[in-house]
């Protein structure tokens, strides 16, 4: 799977660009807010439908504009196919597969996408919601139906938060709506706990490769594995903490509140791990999304690499990119060429972008020494 072209329309700084992928490695020079993330957020967008920047679509139309555009060529299976996206400010949006419009479900099944940034060094000392995102992001690319069992739990989670907020609540339908969540929470949980121990299996042999002696492992939040397992300890917290849910006016028990504990040598990371060590695993953690993508789904993800190679010492930057496969297609962003050893370097397309521009392209570097 790759990406052969790229066109952008009032994607928030690029007013009208087109990019040519014409190599399996892609380089995007360019200083900050010059619009580097912009590129590979567009292209992360056009796989799930959703921004790892912002929540509402509205925030990626340019300035001054009522829409804008994402249309993109791929090659799949020795098949190229299209794809187009727009969205305007009256909050319509538009998908087609090959000029024909087509459904969100259809659309989100094309492309397949892996992107590691900045924000995800901060995965383990960030936020609860900031690992459950990371989690459903990449369950999501496996598991089309994934995304539908969220949203149809965020729905009526939401309708028993209104619930809960009444001066009189009616606890006939409270508990309507608790079971409607334990039977949609349990299956959201026995995934994420499925794709997990999936995960672990893969990152703790590229961990240890890396970090020699150290011992990676997570644990989830949900004590139980199976589906009615989950279930029944999901009633059992709903029952416990109900007087906490009518004081506090909001659901407090399910899939929502979880979260991921990652240990190195079986001590927390998020809270005693060096900042060495917490970069080690999240950079297993992403090599190995790339590779449960691929086998699961039989294409390898493209892989977009956000100005995170300057955030890696040597050591993790040549293990991260020699563990990239020959047949991955990687798009990365830098503000220089200097963290490239030439050898990488020899078939890289080279862009400079310059506010949401591009001015200059070339194929290779020649020459020793930097492209700026």
């Amino acid at each position: 799977m790759r990406i052969l072209k790229l066109s952008l329309k009032n994607y928030r700084n690029c007013s009208d660009i087109d990019l040519d992928f014409g190599s399996l490695k892609t380089l995007i020079i360019g200083k900050n807010a010059q619009g580097k993330t912009n590129i590979l957020e567009s292209i992360y967008f056009l796989s799930g439908l959703k921004s790892p920047r912002t929540s509402t679509i509205s925030d990626l139309i340019q300035f001054g504009k009522d829409s804008f555009e994402i249309n993109a060529e791929l090659e799949k299976n020795n098949t190229n196919i299209e794809l187009d996206f727009t969205y305007n400010s009256e909050k319509k949006r538009e998908v087609r597969i090959n000029k024909v419009k087509s459904s969100v479900k259809d659309f989100k099944l094309v492309l397949k996408t892996v992107l590691f940034s900045t924000k995800d060094l901060l995965l383990l000392r960030g936020t609860p919601q900031d690992r459950r995102d990371w989690l459903d992001r990449a369950i999501s690319q496996i598991y089309p139906a994934y995304d539908e069992r969220l949203s149809k739990y965020d729905k009526i989670r939401i309708q028993k938060n209104n619930l809960l907020k009444n001066e009189v609540v009616d606890e006939d339908l409270y508990d309507i709506y608790n079971e409607q969540l334990v039977i949609t929470g349990a299956n959201i949980i026995f995934l994420r706990k499925k794709f997990l121990k999936e995960i672990e299996k893969i990152a703790f042999e590229k961990h240890r490769i890396i970090s020699s002696s150290e011992v990676f492992s997570l644990n989830y939040t949900s004590p139980e594995e199976d589906v009615e397992a989950i279930s029944e300890y999901l009633r059992q917290e709903l029952k416990e903490r109900r007087r906490e849910e009518f004081a506090r006016r909001q659901s407090c028990v399910g899939p929502h509140r979880d979260d991921i504990e990652f240990k190195i040598n079986g001590i927390d990371a998020s809270k005693f791990a060096s900042q060495g060590q917490q970069r080690t695993l999240v950079l297993a953690l992403k090599l190995s999304e790339l590779e449960i993508i691929k086998e699961k789904t039989g294409f390898s993800p493209v892989l977009l690499l956000d100005d995170v190679l300057a955030e890696l010492d040597e050591v993790r930057q040549n293990y991260l990119l020699k563990s990239i496969g020959e047949d991955t297609q990687t798009i990365i962003t830098s503000v220089d060429t200097l963290l490239f050893e030439e050898e990488f370097l020899k078939d890289v397309i080279i862009y400079n972008i310059e506010n949401g521009g591009f001015a200059v392209e070339r194929q290779s570097l020649e020459r020793e020494g930097a492209y700026i």
